[in-house]
């Protein structure tokens, strides 16, 4: 059941949703929607009733207790939330959530039918993965389609994984099917240093957000934080001689690969980031 908490009027809404668990390795894209809602004023509009989707000893319900010693219990749940951006040309909807234990094609037409609700066209859903990837290295985000016709008329790849999937692979699915044009962005967050949070790999997904979306998004303390992180994973991997060498490895391997795609395409894009957030230049 979804419990609507106030109805916003939006213009266009584009619908961006994470969901911690399978999907977020390194809490990457989770981080990326709890960054989303530091930078953009944002209201509360709607949540799903917990009790359907999940297994509360799987997710377990935790305790907050108040500066009255007053007690209250917050439950594992998926919340909306409207975004205004009056500066752009798209209002946002923002789905911060928990992949669910349990019905989840209802899950997914539960969204889905809020989407409609607000005449959502396009939905974005980010996530992570662990991978053979250096940190010190960008972090790379692939982005694919639902589709290979929404693929090519976004200009994003077509994914061919084959296996297992989480709420987002059913999300897409879902989302196609109500002719909605619905795609992923997938950061590969270093397996060797898997322990949350990642802000690396949150801050690749913001800037993959902005080249999509051709916005600029506000960085906060994520580029510091990220920084820091690299750091601390160096200092780690310095005092390792194993995971040292095995960074190095990976490096070297990443280094390879990238050498015939060093053209001018990541500097473009580094530029065009920096001109949608230096409009006055």
């Amino acid at each position: 059941m979804f419990i609507t908490e106030s109805v916003q009027p939006l213009r266009s809404p584009i619908m961006i949703a994470s969901f911690e668990g399978w999907n977020d390795a390194g809490e990457s894209a989770s981080g990326a929607i709890s960054h989303l809602l530091t930078a953009w004023d944002h209201q509360q509009i709607g949540r799903l009733d917990p009790e359907d989707y999940y297994d509360f000893q799987v997710n377990r319900p935790y305790i907050k207790i108040d500066e009255m010693v007053v007690r209250e219990i917050i439950w594992p749940n998926t919340i909306f939330y409207a975004v205004s951006t009056p500066h752009l040309k798209n209002d946002f909807l923002i789905v911060k959530g928990i992949e669910p234990s349990m019905r989840w094609p209802t899950f997914a037409n539960q969204i889905l039918e809020f989407a409609d609700d607000y005449e959502v066209n396009t939905v974005i859903t980010l996530g992570a993965l662990l991978a053979d990837t250096p940190h010190s290295r960008p972090i790379t985000v692939t982005a694919s389609g639902a589709h290979p016709d929404i693929a090519k008329r976004l200009g994003v790849e077509v994914s061919r994984y084959e296996g297992p999937t989480g709420i987002i692979g059913v999300l897409q699915e879902a989302a196609y099917r109500r002719g909605l044009d619905a795609l992923s962005f997938w950061a590969a967050v270093p397996h060797y240093v898997s322990t949350p949070p990642c802000p690396k790999a949150s801050l690749a997904l913001i800037n993959s957000l902005e080249d999509f979306l051709e916005i600029s998004i506000p960085q906060g303390d994520l580029p510091d934080r990220s920084e820091a992180w690299e750091k601390q994973v160096d200092q780690m991997a310095s005092e390792d001689a194993e995971i040292g060498d095995y960074v190095k490895q990976l490096e070297s391997n990443k280094d390879a690969l990238d050498i015939p795609g060093v053209t001018g395409d990541s500097i473009a894009r580094e530029v065009e980031r920096f001109l949608r957030r230096n409009p006055e230049l």
